[in-house]
């Protein structure tokens, strides 16, 4: 190791005792993932600016933050699928009511896919405003080797079908799907969790000792595991500050510069698109600003690692603790939301990109003809993405595909494709949070002395944990 190497980690090692000493002294959790965020993007500014972004002290510097910040999305992950498991059967055992149940999946689906179609008309009005095209880009060497690898994907999702994806949703082995295994084993553990909860409640008339009994079961796991996201998540701080430190440090300005109007592009629409979720909201009756402030730290966590399904503990927590939204709403929100209707992965980015690359091949793609399949093929291939690193790529993929447009221009965005991706995720789990807000207040359910309260959720405590 270096000195200049040394003297990076030193720096970095500072920022997180201070950070430490900022959560020590109590200091509000939005403050302290703000106060990390802030700090790792002038971390990462500073050491492009002396070293480079290509250069070994910012690699080697870059591979040390990387435990602390892949290190905590690892510790996110390996909550997920416990957290889905036990709040999804407490929910269905405290409902009680099949009706309920499907009352919560109808509108969590229907408004993440609805969302998916409105984020694709957006992409496809932002693509239109900068004029954006693929005509005449010449692809280097990486841009290149990423077209073949696209290329060498593409007949997996030629093979999508609607009846295919719906028949992945079924956990013929839920133990497997458990290791996220598939693409869509997150949805899979969900239905199996379900299956738990119905059955059991199916028994409560017949055999209420037995019920009782798995009901304690779940209460004390349920507990246990809420503990496990409490210790997680108080790690917050420092896996954005490392997170961002790494992605800053390590982006390329030239490359940037080169594809501005994309990144621009692409950002508005993701800002517009956020807005809607800002307006559906507010037309639920709940004050948008004091909703802003609660999901912030979520938000700022997913645009950090840029990993939908690693926010599911995260996104929970916000929406049951802050939000006042049920425990049942916020884990099918969160849960279905990492993998059906990403409205930035699965609605914005594929669109734009057909928009794109379809004049290269001589269709002008701001006519109904091309409109309307393509909004259609969004709203289907919105089904069933992955909620981690590669979901966007996988929903171009389908949409490419059967509008039949050459995917291997796809590529030519390979540089900025980090950069965007973090804007993509953060609004794929902004659209879930909004899914779940609505719903909830639409089935009467949120708890606004929650919602109005605007004390902080105290993550280092065990009375208030998340």
């Amino acid at each position: 190791m270096t000195f200049p190497v040394i003297v990076n980690l030193a720096i970095a090692l500072a920022v997180c005792i201070l950070l430490y000493r900022m959560q020590a002294s109590h200091m509000s959790f939005t403050k302290r993932v703000f106060a990390g965020l802030g700090l790792g993007v002038v971390l990462g500014a500073g050491l492009q600016a002396m070293y480079g972004a290509t250069s070994p002290e910012v690699a080697a510097t870059n591979a040390w933050l990387d435990v602390v910040g892949s290190g905590y999305v690892k510790l996110l992950q390996m909550i997920v699928i416990p957290l889905i498991m036990v709040s999804i059967v407490q929910a269905i055992l405290k409902l009680r009511d099949a009706a309920s149940l499907g009352k919560i999946s109808t509108l969590t689906i229907g408004i993440l896919i609805a969302t998916t179609i409105v984020a694709a008309t957006i992409g496809i009005a932002m693509a239109k405003l900068f004029g954006l095209s693929a005509v005449g880009l010449v692809p280097d060497a990486a841009e290149a080797a990423r077209g073949v690898y696209l290329q060498g994907n593409q007949a997996t999702a030629q093979e999508i079908t609607l009846p295919s994806m719906l028949l992945s949703f079924i956990p013929a082995n839920p133990f497997l799907d458990m290791t996220g295994a598939r693409k869509t084993s997150t949805i899979a553990v969900v239905v199996f969790a379900i299956f738990i909860g119905i059955s059991a409640v199916g028994i409560a008339a017949k055999k209420p000792d037995v019920f009782q009994q798995f009901s304690s079961f779940v209460h004390v796991a349920h507990v246990i595991v809420m503990r496990m996201v409490t210790l997680v998540l108080r790690l917050t701080p420092f896996g954005v500050f490392a997170l961002m430190a790494k992605v800053v440090a390590g982006s390329s300005i030239h490359d940037i510069l080169s594809l501005l109007s994309f990144v621009v592009a692409s950002y508005c629409a993701l800002a517009l698109m956020f807005c809607v979720h800002l307006a559906m909201v507010s037309g639920a009756g709940l004050n948008p600003w004091r909703y802003v402030k609660k999901i912030f730290p979520v938000l700022a966590f997913a645009f950090t690692s840029r990993t939908s399904a690693g926010s599911i503990p995260m996104s929970v927590a916000t929406q049951t603790s802050r939000l006042g939204t049920p425990e049942g709403i916020a884990n099918f929100a969160a849960s279905f939301g990492a993998t059906i209707g990403q409205n930035g992965c699965a609605g914005i980015y594929p669109a734009m990109l057909a928009v794109m690359i379809a004049p290269t091949v001589g269709i002008d793609p701001f006519t109904a003809s091309f409109l309307l399949p393509l909004l259609a093929i969004v709203a289907f291939g919105s089904i069933g993405v992955a909620g981690v690193g590669g979901g966007a790529t996988f929903a171009a993929l389908i949409v490419l595909s059967a509008l039949d447009l050459p995917v291997a221009l796809a590529g030519l965005l390979i540089s900025v494709e980090p950069l965007i991706d973090m804007g993509r995720t953060a609004l794929n789990v902004s659209g879930s949070i909004a899914a779940g807000s609505v719903t909830s207040r639409v089935l009467g359910e949120t708890d606004m002395r929650v919602f109005d309260s605007d004390a902080e959720v105290n993550l280092d405590s065990e009375e208030q944990a998340v």
